[in-house]
């Protein structure tokens, strides 16, 4: 059994949107989906508060914390760690993938190749990353079509996400896990790389792998 899950979604915690999480996550069960993650910018703890709605739809939809952290060189998904221990904000990308795995957490490079907020192509030569955020819902396509070209060249798996600011673009890309992710797999999953993202806008679900 499989599992469909948004990996890029912010809410009002983030500081340039004022979108309700709670907001997000009913359009998100309205599309079917099995999951969403919640990645605010710069800080783990911004996204404290979806604790409690985590508890009040558990056995609707999986919610899942993470962060968009940005390193001195651009933006990276981080999951199953508290960055904010970490002391990595804006530290180079190198030290924060060592500093991340370490403490046992994943590294996923989010659109790369976007101008002014993306590692480019430094993501080419960086060791330890779980994998490279290749559709991402607020991208240019040219830039989602470069980097899972790069995922694929380095042998990456890619994930996507809406990188969504408001509700209605939750689910525009996701990512199609081969498994069924819970709570407790979840980072073991991401590890394993048996996932692909997809644009939900592009695709028929008929076409969608696993």
């Amino acid at each position: 059994m499989n599992s469909t899950i948004d990996l890029h979604v912010h809410s009002k915690y983030s500081g340039d949107t004022d979108s309700e999480p709670e907001e997000s996550i009913i359009r998100a069960i309205s599309l079917g989906l099995d999951g969403i993650a919640f990645t605010e910018h710069y800080l783990y703890e911004s996204s404290e508060p979806v604790e409690m709605l985590k508890e009040k739809y558990r056995d609707v939809i999986m919610i899942f914390r993470g962060v968009e952290l940005s390193a001195q060189e651009g933006h990276c998904l981080v999951f199953g760690v508290n960055t904010d221990k970490l002391s990595i904000s804006n530290a180079p990308v190198r030290h924060v993938v060592r500093a991340v795995n370490e403490a046992g957490g994943v590294v996923i490079p989010s659109h790369p190749y976007r101008k002014g907020t993306g590692i480019g192509e430094i993501v080419l030569d960086i060791p330890g990353i779980c994998a490279i955020e290749g559709c991402n819902g607020a991208n240019l396509h040219s830039f989602n079509t470069k980097a899972i070209e790069t995922a694929q060249a380095l042998h990456l798996p890619y994930t996507g996400g809406s990188d969504a600011h408001e509700p209605g673009h939750v689910g525009s890309c996701v990512t199609r896990f081969r498994d069924r992710v819970t709570s407790d797999n979840f980072l073991d999953l991401l590890k394993n790389g048996f996932y692909q993202g997809l644009d939900t806008r592009k695709i028929s679900k008929s076409l969608w792998p696993f």
